[in-house]
Parts: C-alpha cells; sequence; structure tokens
C-alpha cells in the first residue's frame, strides 16, 4: 500500500473541494504530521477529522531524530515553513508519497528523492475508482475553478472537467 502524506494545503483544498469523505476509496495509507493537526488546519472540524481516521489518517508524532532533521532543512530552505519541512521529513522517514501544492516544497522534496504528487494526482486516482461518485468529482472541480484562494492550474482542471462531461 502506498503512503501519502498530505501537507496542509492539500488538505484543505481537499476540504474545500468536498473531497475528505472519498479519498477512503483510494487504496493509500494517509499521515498527516501531528504539528500540522494541531497548529496549521485548526479549522478542521471533528466531523472532518473523523471523515479523514475513516480513510484510514495516521498522525505521525515526529521523534526528536526527526525533529532535528527537520530544523536542518529549515536552516538550508529557509523560505519552507516548518511545517513544510514536517511533511518532507514524514515522507523521507515513512518512504511515503508527498501530496503538496507548494512549488518550493515540490522542488525540495523532489531534490531528495521524495515522490511528490498534487491534489489533482488524487483526482486522477478517483477517477479511475468506480465507487466514487462522478458527481463528487466534478463538484470538486468546479469549487476549484471558481475559488480564487485554490492556486490549482486552470488549464489541468479544465482538462479533467472536458473528460468527465
Amino acid at each position: 500500500m502506498r503512503t501519502v502524506v498530505a501537507d496542509a494545503s492539500c488538505l484543505i483544498d481537499l476540504r474545500k473541494g468536498g473531497l475528505l469523505s472519498v479519498i477512503s476509496f483510494l487504496s493509500f495509507g494517509w499521515v498527516v504530521p501531528l504539528p500540522i493537526q494541531m497548529f496549521e488546519v485548526l479549522e478542521f472540524s471533528q466531523q472532518e477529522w473523523h471523515e479523514l481516521d475513516k480513510a484510514g489518517l495516521i498522525l505521525h508524532d515526529l521523534a526528536p531524530n526527526e525533529v532535528s532533521s527537520v530544523l536542518s532543512i529549515k536552516t538550508r530552505y529557509s523560505a519552507l515553513s516548518v511545517y513544510d519541512c514536517f511533511s518532507l521529513v514524514t515522507s523521507q522517514v515513512l518512504g511515503g508519497t508527498l501530496l503538496t501544492g507548494d512549488k518550493l516544497l515540490r522542488r525540495t522534496a523532489a531534490s531528495h528523492g521524495v515522490a511528490v504528487h498534487g491534489v489533482l494526482w488524487l483526482v486522477d486516482h478517483l477517477m479511475n475508482v468506480c465507487q466514487c461518485p462522478k458527481s463528487v468529482i466534478l463538484s470538486a472541480l468546479e469549487i476549484w475553478k471558481e475559488d480564487r484562494s485554490v492556486f490549482l492550474p486552470q488549464s489541468e482542471i479544465t482538462n479533467r472537467l472536458a473528460k468527465l462531461l
């Protein structure tokens, strides 16, 4: 089973798109670094965390040596947030795929040999899973297309909408 480590930006986009309840259709092991849950995505409700729990979410509490790695990466890449560094180190430690939309984090993860994708990659997987209602994916894509605080490539959203319609 593939392990996917989600950063805050992707969790927020999945929430906005109404996809938290359907990611359980994917046979991934879901991981979120504990500091992200505790300090970065505070607007998530208990119900939303429950949806993620049902999808098999594991909260990763970093060990002291992992926190040292976070601080080392933060020192080398000062433009990354400490939460970005938590996600990167968690991906490295667990051998997981990092799910992020942050360009600098994507480049940094790739330079460290970490597989990295964004939420549209998840949409592609959901489109190939017959259990996920097409209407749910269409709704998410439409929401993301109209939301100015979602920074996904419009052309990629349009391409996926065209495939589904």
